[in-house]
């Protein structure tokens, strides 16, 4: 679906041939630490295209007026780098639903996006300029937003299912010294309901609990061997083990 929407970005006669418009943008929703703004740079980094990345909070603005001229200098900019995209993070920071927002700025900044984004259907030689916005809360989004010509798409990027998860920690993994008979099928069997961030995480703890045992329990106990040796003349003895 996401390569559907990118074929203008490599072949824009494609559509010129078709006498219709290209698609804008399209918006990755889903959980958090699922992988919406990792997928962004894979596409940016298979497409080899620039990519000018801003998160909504670096838009917002306290002085009035200056929110809207961020957002027009990133279009413009977008437009003399074409093909380009952008991409927005976190949109719903910026667009939330006009008649329930509470200052008059969050309207505001929400027109210049939707005028933005039609100045581009517009303006001649600009249908290299793909807009992709990422948000976890997808309701929260102005209406007027999600309509066709804007974000044409909605892509749902939900919970892995265990195949996935067994190819995330295939990914993950790579880099890890682990042993050839790893089961990562029974790792990712007993991992239901985690995205990629919560398996990012796993395999940071691994590597902490690993460095725990090797590199600060074992020399604090040939420390104390030696020093048990040093006082009393003989070896450490092995203290009973419990039935722990």
């Amino acid at each position: 679906e996401v390569c559907q929407l990118l074929i203008h970005m490599r072949h824009p006669e494609v559509y010129q041939q078709l006498g219709v418009m290209a698609p804008r943008g399209f918006l990755l929703h889903g959980p958090p630490g699922c992988g919406k703004t990792l997928l962004a740079h894979a596409i940016v980094g298979e497409l080899e295209l620039p990519m000018l990345k801003v998160a909504a909070t670096e838009i917002v603005s306290g002085v009035s007026g200056e929110s809207e001229q961020k957002l027009r200098e990133l279009f413009e900019e977008a437009v003399l780098q074409a093909p380009c995209i952008i991409f927005i993070d976190e949109i719903d920071a910026i667009s939330p639903r006009r008649e329930v927002a509470s200052k008059d700025m969050e309207r505001r900044i929400v027109a210049q996006l939707l005028t933005c984004m039609d100045d581009l259907n517009s303006l001649a030689g600009t249908t290299q300029v793909l807009v992709i916005g990422a948000t976890n809360r997808p309701d929260s989004l102005d209406p007027a937003l999600r309509r066709a010509g804007r974000f044409d798409r909605e892509i749902c990027l939900g919970i892995p299912s265990e195949a996935a998860r067994e190819q995330i920690l295939r990914t993950l993994c790579r880099k890890l010294k682990l042993p050839e008979s790893f089961d990562f099928r029974h790792l990712a069997h007993l991992t239901p309901g985690y995205v990629g961030a919560d398996l990012m995480a796993l395999c940071r703890e691994a590597a902490m609990s690993a460095v725990n045992r090797i590199l600060i329990q074992r020399p604090a106990e040939d420390m104390c061997g030696r020093r048990s040796e040093g006082e009393g003349g003989g070896s450490l003895e092995k203290p009973q083990e419990s039935g722990q």
